[in-house]
């Protein structure tokens, strides 16, 4: 990408990440409550409230935009004072953010399952030495086409939509980066069944799997994925609905 594309990418990007007036799915999650449910290796799945996130969401159906992984604050980090997850954002590139970056919206955490502490350290040092990565603004070029007005693209074409980047190592997306980190440590998203040898009544067949090319991945892959748990931190902070107090009269039948 010459230096002028490169310009204009930057100003597309500016303008797409200014955040909008939108109405969130659900509300979010109190910060204190995220923080002490979260774990180095989670994936935190978004919400967005930007022109960037409208287009993502339709694209993937999804209520997920932005994903961010959970590195935590371990001081050999090096990462600024409360910085405690890497994302790519389309501005910025690659980089470190604290908690705060999503205090308002709505989140929820993907858990990798069986993670053992190596593991969990290897997915950290992958996903730390990206920190400084370019966005791949090809990427913004393609999404800003489905803005504005919202076109009707077939649900089966949405996936391949974004995955129209550079195919630049040094640049990225929120979920390619992640992607890229869980794959270095051999670690299944959703991938591909690949056929094998037909089994016998004695011997099932056995299951293979081959890995999806990191740039096809979208948030909403770490949610359906059946190799990640959905922790919901309200219920593991000691949720009561009886304590809550309601605004609006509420009629008990009897």
């Amino acid at each position: 990408m010459n230096r002028f594309a490169q310009s204009v990418g930057k100003w597309i990007a500016t303008y797409l990440s200014k955040q909008i007036q939108i109405e969130n799915t659900a509300p979010p999650i109190n910060p204190l409550h995220l923080q002490a449910n979260l774990l180095p290796g989670d994936v935190l799945l978004v919400e967005g409230n930007t022109r960037l996130s409208t287009a993502i969401k339709y694209l993937t159906q999804s209520t997920w935009s932005h994903a961010a992984l959970y590195v935590g604050t371990d001081a050999s980090h090096n990462l600024p004072q409360g910085h405690c997850f890497v994302e790519a954002d389309a501005v910025h590139g690659v980089r470190s953010v604290g908690l705060d970056e999503f205090a308002n919206l709505h989140t929820r955490i993907c858990r990798p399952i069986g993670l053992n502490q190596a593991e969990q350290a290897a997915l950290v040092r992958v996903a730390l030495s990206k920190i400084g990565d370019q966005y791949d603004l090809r990427n913004v070029f393609d999404l800003a086409r489905y803005l504005l007005p919202t076109p009707p693209v077939p649900t089966k074409m949405r996936r391949q939509m974004l995955s129209l980047g550079s195919g630049d190592p040094t640049r990225a997306i929120c979920s390619t980066l992640i992607a890229h980190a869980f794959q270095s440590i051999r670690y299944p998203i959703l991938p591909i069944l690949v056929d094998t040898p037909d089994g016998t009544p004695l011997k099932p067949r056995p299951i293979a799997f081959k890995q999806r090319h990191a740039s096809l991945f979208t948030p909403r892959d770490f949610d359906v994925s059946p190799y990640f748990d959905i922790i919901k931190p309200t219920a593991k902070s000691g949720f009561n609905f009886r304590n809550i107090e309601w605004v609006d009269p509420v009629s008990i039948a009897k």
